[in-house]
């Protein structure tokens, strides 16, 4: 399956976003979401640890190969391979995403909300920075911006897939702020939409909140040439808005179904150069 393909069925919005971008970066960056789409996976779709673990040695060799100019004979290895000589991308970032989704094998809820933001920061952030890369922005101010919009992401993306996981008798929210509100893991799984769960998912939404105001604090020093890698921020704001209209109920059925306005509200915030 190609790069774009691959985004395209299994990381719509991201997909959307990519497709905005100007066309000598386009395939590129379908690399890097191919990439951070079949580590995702592995997660999902890997039930022992150990093959997990097999599976991310499989891409840190991957990546190895790449920056040894040797690339594997295979479609995302060698499209990343093109962009990492082509922009001569920073191997560290491949290296954190992989090492970061390999602890996350581990299946434990997090300690607190430090440990999420520390995981977003890895396997999220670093994403955004080799965007960055890709567009050719060398900027501390894109770079902070970066590390909050990454970590609203992970925090996003840990409540989006709480459902989910909850069907399945996992539960990742941050266990410091589940036991502030008496909120037991059982109550996840159960389904439960009872006040104490949804003040819980209340807290955790709201720090996605605080990090997205953080990351638009530095806007005006941001370059425009920066915003497109920062698009991810409409589909977060449209998961935190529907989530605060169904008052924080994590399992409400109409936090399934995509919103079709997306890829509008995706335009107009690309035309307009904002994040």
């Amino acid at each position: 399956m190609g790069s774009a393909a691959c985004a395209r069925n299994r990381d719509y919005e991201g997909f959307l976003s990519s497709l905005l971008l100007s066309s000598e970066f386009r395939r590129s960056v379908f690399a890097l979401r191919a990439f951070s789409v079949e580590l995702a996976q592995v997660q999902d779709f890997v039930s022992q640890k150990t093959i997990g673990m097999m599976r991310m040695q499989f891409w840190r060799q991957l990546i190895e190969d790449i920056y040894n100019d040797n690339p594997a004979h295979q479609p995302i290895a060698i499209e990343l391979w093109k962009a990492v000589r082509k922009y001569k991308l920073t191997k560290r970032w491949f290296l954190r995403i992989i090492d970061e989704r390999e602890k996350n094998l581990n299946e434990k809820a997090y300690r607190n909300i430090q440990e999420l933001e520390s995981y977003a920061e890895n396997a999220q952030s670093s994403f955004i920075y080799l965007m960055l890369e890709i567009l050719g922005v060398k900027d501390i101010h894109s770079d902070h911006a970066a590390s909050h919009i990454g970590k609203a992401q992970g925090i996003v993306t840990c409540l989006r897939a709480t459902p989910y996981h909850s069907v399945r008798r996992k539960v990742y929210l941050p266990l410091d702020i589940c036991l502030l509100h008496g909120v037991s893991q059982e109550d996840f799984i159960r389904g439960s939409r009872e006040k104490n769960v949804r003040d819980a998912v209340f807290d955790v939404a709201s720090q996605a909140h605080v990090h997205l105001e953080h990351a638009r604090s530095f806007s005006k020093n941001v370059p425009l040439k920066a915003c497109p890698a920062f698009l991810q921020t409409v589909v977060l704001d449209d998961y935190l808005d529907r989530i605060r209209q169904v008052d924080f109920d994590v399992f409400h059925p109409s936090l399934q179904k995509r919103n079709m306005m997306l890829p509008f509200y995706l335009y107009i915030r690309s035309w307009r150069k904002l994040y």
